[in-house]
């Protein structure tokens, strides 16, 4: 069993950042993680996004801890729900819908593939 440990994950120094997947207009949101897949398909890691709006594509269910910032998630046929830090997530597996981070969003994330 190997334990994995993220360390100050408020201020830790992220490995890759990339533009949205699918972004709804200006600005286009940039996104950065550091994370750890495990064998079993668990992934793990830290993940934070500057402000702008995209279309959710991930279809693992998802557990998250927001630790900065403020969003809005509003799933496909449902009310937005409003985020900010010390807030936490569990999204279902196919929980689509639109991202839109008024600032930028730091959280701890866990997918469940």
């Amino acid at each position: 069993m190997s334990i994995t440990q993220f360390k100050n994950t408020a201020t830790l120094k992220l490995d890759e950042s990339n533009p949205v997947a699918v972004p709804l207009g200006t600005p286009v949101a940039v996104a950065s993680t550091t994370s750890v897949e495990r064998d079993d398909g668990v992934e793990t890691g830290v993940w934070e996004c500057t402000p702008g709006r995209w279309r959710r594509q991930i279809v693992a269910q998802e557990f998250c801890h927001f630790i900065q910032g403020r969003c809005t998630f509003t799933p496909d046929g449902a009310e937005p729900l409003h985020i900010e830090a010390g807030d936490a997530l569990m999204l279902p597996a196919n929980s689509l819908g639109i991202w839109d981070i008024q600032e930028t969003v730091r959280k701890t994330y866990v997918l469940i593939f």
